[in-house]
């Protein structure tokens, strides 16, 4: 799990050992990589993510061929990932499969992506979409890769999320029983019967969606 954490700290460690401080000059461009990487660390470190993406931009527009373009992709991942940005981190590792996807690290990225759309899941009531699809990136990843490190925290995000799909499509039919509307009830109640869930299993939600999807 950790194959891309040592390639940041390589990454890291040579920035150190490169003086760490750059000259500081009036004009911010044809800056060598280094000094572009310095700078998005700094901002990393200081919590700006909006001045680190800036730099990364920087540092991708004057030197394509870098090779520190992909472990700073890896670096704004987490960052904006600790930072609930998920949509970001989305972002920045769809770039990263386009452009250093490997057989090697490719199930690590398709993992993260998944718990990136897993994490996002604020308000899960008002997400049912995004959950549909997260279920189907949670299915295919197992289907792909079954011996993965990754695929047993892929199949906990798996259940917890057809869990909340059954207990939302319960609360859905529970409130147009109580409308008196009985035929759009039993459409939500033929999704759960097509569902593997054990309705005696789950344990609903008593401290809000949020906490109980994450338990």
């Amino acid at each position: 799990m950790y194959r891309f954490a040592v390639q940041i700290v390589v990454a890291t460690l040579l920035v150190l050992a490169m003086g760490g401080c750059s000259t500081k000059s009036e004009q911010e461009f044809e800056k060598p990589a280094l000094y572009w990487y310095q700078k998005m660390m700094r901002s990393v470190a200081s919590g700006n993510l909006e001045k680190a993406d800036d730099y990364f931009t920087s540092l991708e527009s004057e030197h394509v061929g870098s090779p520190l373009i992909p472990v700073a992709m890896q670096i704004l991942v987490q960052a904006h990932m600790d930072e609930e940005e998920y949509l970001l981190a989305n972002f920045y590792l769809d770039e990263y499969l386009k452009r250093y996807g490997t057989s090697r690290n490719r199930d690590f990225a398709e993992f993260m992506k998944i718990k990136a759309s897993f994490l996002g899941l604020k308000s899960p009531e008002r997400n049912q979409e995004l959950i549909d699809e997260t279920l189907q990136k949670a299915k295919r990843y197992i289907l792909r890769y079954p011996e993965s490190e990754f695929a047993p925290m892929v199949q906990t995000m798996e259940v917890r999320l057809e869990m909340t799909r059954y207990l939302m499509n319960e609360n859905i039919a529970s409130l147009y029983m109580r409308r008196d509307k009985p035929k759009a009830a039993e459409i939500y109640r033929k999704r759960n019967d097509r569902s593997w869930i054990d309705e005696k299993e789950i344990v609903p939600p008593s401290k809000g969606w949020l906490g109980w999807l994450f338990e």
